[in-house]
């Protein structure tokens, strides 16, 4: 398995819109959709810090599901809201209890 895990920032009041824009839209069936996928997860980290978890059984996957974030978050967040580029981290899930 793989996991990438996307962390982006931006003001209180704007990450409470996003969520709800996630909530919404269709970024859930577009990552769901992707090959190998296993899961997809969002994280109110508070302060205006947005985390989504995807994981799949490959890397390909999970690194597809980067450009698939990317280009969600370009036509539906950046035109009415300010919002950090993630940070990215990814890699092999080496445990899962």
């Amino acid at each position: 398995m793989y996991s990438s895990i996307r962390h982006y920032t931006t003001t209180p009041s704007d990450a409470a819109a996003i969520i709800e824009l996630v909530k919404l839209g269709d970024i859930n069936e577009r990552i769901g959709g992707l090959p190998g996928f296993i899961a997809y997860y969002m994280l109110d980290c508070g302060e205006g810090v947005v985390t989504t978890v995807s994981v799949f059984e490959d890397q390909a996957g999970a690194d597809q599901s980067n450009a698939v974030a990317a280009e969600w978050v370009q036509e539906n967040v950046l035109p009415n809201y300010s919002i950090s580029a993630p940070q990215i981290t990814a890699g092999e899930v080496v445990l899962s209890a």
